[in-house]
């Protein structure tokens, strides 16, 4: 069984930062695909990122691409999201997921393990 857990969200001005973390409680971390997901109310789920198992590369979704970075640390288990430039469109409840596979990892559907959520407001 794996467990995740985010944390680091909170409130922010338009423009400013915050970095998001997620533990996860499992023996390989480096065999996982570690993915992030964000909802906002009243509309679907959105990748917002991945980080795959297999390679170094990492994806990121179109509207987040060249503010947000995932990064890994397998010494601690913990994956991160850096969001920079941060929009009020930005705000959401921020998932964190864990997938055996790399393929599709925009996909939802493709993770078996999720975080509970954490909420990132961004005030114009």
């Amino acid at each position: 069984q794996v467990q995740l857990v985010e944390s680091g969200g909170g409130l922010v001005q338009a423009g400013g930062s915050l970095r998001l973390s997620c533990a996860a409680s499992v023996r390989t971390f480096s065999a996982y695909t570690m993915g992030w997901f964000r909802q906002a109310p009243g509309k679907e789920r959105e990748f917002v990122g991945a980080t795959p198992w297999s390679s170094p590369t990492t994806e990121y979704g179109d509207s987040v691409k060249g503010r947000f970075t995932i990064f890994r640390d397998s010494a601690k288990n913990t994956v991160y999201l850096q969001m920079n430039s941060l929009k009020p469109e930005d705000t959401a409840v921020y998932y964190c997921a864990a997938a055996y596979t790399a393929q599709n990892m925009g996909l939802p559907s493709q993770y078996r393990y999720w975080g509970q959520g954490t909420q990132v407001t961004v005030s114009s």
